[in-house]
């Protein structure tokens, strides 16, 4: 398989997933119990599901489903579940499928990143329709005389009050940054030098004005929102920097370490000198500013999804191989609870409110053809 298919089938639309996890210095505090399958509830709703983000303000889970690959493909939409009974209250239809999302709450917007087409869908989450699509990049034509995009989508972040919309374009021929005015709905600016690797990871420190990715070079960059341009990067000892999470004290990023062989394989083929040296299955806690390592903090196999419940000293972990979500006391990070949520839990969304996480649930090779894949809720 040709690399950019391979890590799009992987990394790129958030399905990536193995050797035992590195030591960690909390490693003897994980002896947490496993939650009662009586706080999991699950439902099939679609083919093809990926990110997911709940809103208050419209108290709904909004969930994309790309409608997978294929004779058996179903529709793009984007589902509107009923956040208690995980139904399905509404279908919004798309013209192109759907991966990445965000929720821009305040002003009741969900931008959907098209991976495949290079693009973002526009979805009014009051009146549940598509209203616009920005196209981030056209095709060119390669040395085969195809056209085709040279980069692929995967993360997107918000800052509504200053109505910029930034989505990470990665490519091993050089990864950037697309900026989007969320109002004109129109690409302000593509800011390049993420790497000249896949740049899976994106989070938005609004309040110092940066924006921080990762790459498989094992490098943390960072970008001014202000200057545009890139102000730092970093190398860091993950192989596979996956999805960030920054405290919002702006002092910790946390950076799941994935280790999976499809990556590694990957790595190996496109970074010239690549040479493994850890086998990742962790989440590494980093001072943002400098690199510097605080923590190192163990995961079941093939962490991936990451989030930070920070008021109540939660972060939660889908292991997208071990088929569970783990969570942790996000200061002394020992582990506090196991959720069995098979086969491979890929995503998460929090209603702060009611303490309740969502995760979208990838099938696996022993699922039928053309199966819909799940939507689980945790009672928390």
């Amino acid at each position: 398989m040709h690399p950019r298919s391979l890590f799009r089938s992987a990394a790129l639309a958030l399905a990536v997933s193995l050797t035992l996890g590195a030591p960690s210095a909390f490693a003897a505090e994980k002896a947490a119990t496993t939650a009662a399958a009586s706080s999991v509830q699950r439902a099939a709703v679609a083919q093809g599901l990926y990110e997911l983000a709940f809103s208050p303000t419209q108290n709904a889970l909004f969930v994309a489903s790309s409608g997978g690959f294929g004779d058996a493909a179903g529709p793009a939409q984007v589902l509107r579940l009923n956040p208690d009974s995980l139904a399905v209250e509404a279908k919004i239809p798309l013209e192109r499928k759907a991966f990445g999302v965000v929720l821009d709450d305040a002003h009741n917007r969900l931008h959907v990143g098209n991976t495949v087409d290079t693009s973002v869908t526009v979805v009014d989450t009051a009146s549940n329709k598509a209203v616009g699509i920005v196209q981030l990049m056209e095709k060119k034509v390669g040395k085969d005389g195809k056209a085709g995009y040279t980069h692929d989508l995967r993360e997107l972040v918000v800052d509504s009050p200053n109505n910029r919309l930034y989505v990470t374009g990665h490519s091993g021929e050089g990864s950037v940054l697309f900026v989007v005015d969320t109002q004109s709905l129109k690409l302000i600016n593509t800011i390049p030098g993420l790497g000249n690797a896949k740049a899976p990871g994106l989070t938005l420190d609004a309040a110092n004005k940066r924006v921080l990715t990762s790459n498989l070079l094992g490098e943390v960059v960072t970008v001014g929102t202000d200057t545009g341009k890139v102000e730092q990067r970093f190398k860091v000892s993950a192989e596979q920097p996956m999805n960030l999470a920054l405290d919002p004290s702006g002092k910790r990023l946390f950076v799941t370490d994935q280790g999976l062989e499809m990556i590694r394989k990957y790595q190996g083929n496109s970074i010239p000198g690549f040479v493994s040296k850890h086998p990742g299955q962790r989440v590494l806690v980093l001072d943002p500013t400098t690199g510097k390592e605080l923590a190192s903090i163990a995961t079941d196999a093939g962490p991936l999804g990451l989030l930070l419940d920070a008021p109540r000293k939660r972060l939660y972990v889908t292991n997208r191989e071990a088929g569970t979500v783990t969570a942790y006391d996000s200061e002394s990070y020992k582990q506090v609870g196991t959720y069995d949520v098979p086969t491979h839990p890929n995503s998460l969304a929090l209603d702060a409110k009611k303490n309740v996480l969502y995760v979208t649930i990838k099938n696996g090779d022993k699922d039928g053809k053309g199966s819909e894949e799940s939507v689980a809720r945790i009672a928390l």
